[in-house]
């Protein structure tokens, strides 16, 4: 154990802390983040109509309702603007983010990208007229622009953003005088970045539709998307991701941070998915999605370690792990949970390794099988990470009251795992003994 945990310690973490601060990937994670308001809104327009629905058909509220009306088509309006066009946000917020690490023009970046990524997609859309089939040339296809275009826009909006900051970098630009003013100045110097730019994506297009007959959007979605979201729905590849986040928290590298480019290229795109076919008034077929990590597994943040702090409180009598888990139980009430990880510490500390691990895998496991079983809802809204625990499950699940019987469960499993712990803890008496065991030397 010793060597294995010197092992990782010398070699993985480092690594996975230089991968968690390439640019590349903190200009991902950084788009991903920057576009969250565009999931919660769209979320909300979902679940507006559906409680709304809901009053009508189940409390017999049907004048009210009627009366409601308008918002059900504001908020179907509000849909159309958010996630019906949530692969042209982060397409725009990734070219964005990108040309910000570079520290080039970051508009001239996001236009890179979305020009890049609109070359990408089928602009042609099959409409049925009667009893023929007419092809429309020069339309996109709005499934494209919503989360099925998230791929595509991955790598061609990246592409174009790369080739961007490669030309702006290497000086392949117009100077002039400073005569002209600074607006119109850095639009200029940006043209021949932007116009190879856009030009090299526009050739790699051409040539593969040229070659295989269909846009790369299409072929991509077909041979890549569906076989990793197919992959992604597996119990094996949910446990591994839920055990890589912990192990990272573990060393102090911010596990969610590292591994934000896979939870939201696949679960993300899956949760998308699920919102519009809920939306469609259709069943949602994605039974693991982002949010359930967080509404099933990491009830009080990563580790499940709101029951941590009421195991701490119902059984420690150790004064100074009281006195943290009083002050921490405030912010894990919502999700946040650095005051714990930190302060107590969890960060490298071998009593408390193993609950904070086995913990979520436990709770994973609990309800991958539930909804695998299609005893709860399947995750059909995106809920904001600091919406307390059963609130937020309850809501992301369109108000399906057997969540809350499921997320009782976990927490009551993540109390019994746990206990033990917080016992063995509590055998580290005075200071000098506390200092010693926390700072051994593996």
């Amino acid at each position: 154990m010793r060597k294995f945990i010197d092992f990782l310690s010398r070699y993985v973490f480092p690594l996975a802390t230089r991968l968690a601060n390439w640019r590349w990937l903190v200009a991902l994670r950084d788009a991903f983040i920057s576009i969250i308001p565009i999931s919660v809104i769209g979320s909300l327009a979902v679940l507006i109509p559906g409680l709304i629905s809901a009053a009508k058909t189940m409390l017999g509220l049907k004048a009210l309702a009627y009366a409601l009306g308008p918002i059900v088509q504001i908020s179907n309006l509000v849909y159309l603007g958010t996630f019906k066009l949530f692969s042209f946000f982060f397409v725009l917020a990734w070219g964005y983010q990108i040309a910000k690490n570079f520290e080039v023009n970051r508009l001239a970046g996001a236009i890179v990208a979305l020009g890049s990524f609109c070359m990408s997609i089928a602009n042609l859309v099959k409409v049925k007229i009667g009893n023929e089939q007419v092809v429309l040339h020069h339309v996109f296809n709005t499934s494209q622009l919503s989360s099925t275009g998230l791929f595509t826009g991955l790598i061609f909006g990246g592409l174009g953003a790369a080739l961007y900051v490669l030309f702006y970098k290497g000086h392949l630009t117009l100077r002039f005088s400073n005569q002209i003013p600074h607006a119109e100045e850095a639009a200029f110097v940006s043209l021949i970045p932007v116009l190879l730019s856009l030009s090299i994506v526009g050739t790699v297009n051409y040539l593969f539709q040229t070659i295989t007959g269909t846009y790369f959007g299409n072929w991509l979605l077909n041979s890549i998307q569906a076989p990793l979201m197919k992959m992604g729905q597996g119990f094996g590849m949910v446990l591994l991701i839920t055990f890589l986040i912990h192990a990272f928290y573990f060393f102090g590298i911010n596990g969610l941070s590292v591994l934000a480019p896979v939870l939201d290229s696949i679960w993300l795109t899956a949760q998308n998915s699920n919102i519009s076919l809920a939306k469609a008034g259709k069943l949602p077929h994605y039974i693991w999605t982002r949010n359930s990590f967080d509404v099933f597994a990491f009830l009080g943040g990563s580790g499940a370690t709101l029951l941590l702090i009421f195991a701490i409180l119902l059984f420690s009598k150790r004064s100074d792990y009281r006195t943290l888990a009083k002050i921490a139980i405030g912010p894990g009430f919502f999700n946040v949970n650095e005051p714990i990880i930190w302060s107590l510490p969890i960060v490298l500390n071998p009593i408390y390794v193993i609950p904070f691990i086995l913990a979520p895998m436990v709770n994973v496991s609990i309800a991958y099988f539930a909804s695998a079983m299609h005893w709860i809802n399947p995750i059909q809204a995106t809920v904001p990470s600091v919406i307390p625990p059963i609130l937020n499950a309850y809501l992301a699940t369109a108000y399906d009251w057997r969540v809350i019987i499921l997320i009782i469960i976990n927490m009551v499993v993540s109390l019994l795992i746990w206990t033990p712990f917080v016992f063995a803890a509590d055998r580290v008496r005075d200071e000098s003994e506390h200092r010693s065991f926390f700072n051994y030397q593996y």
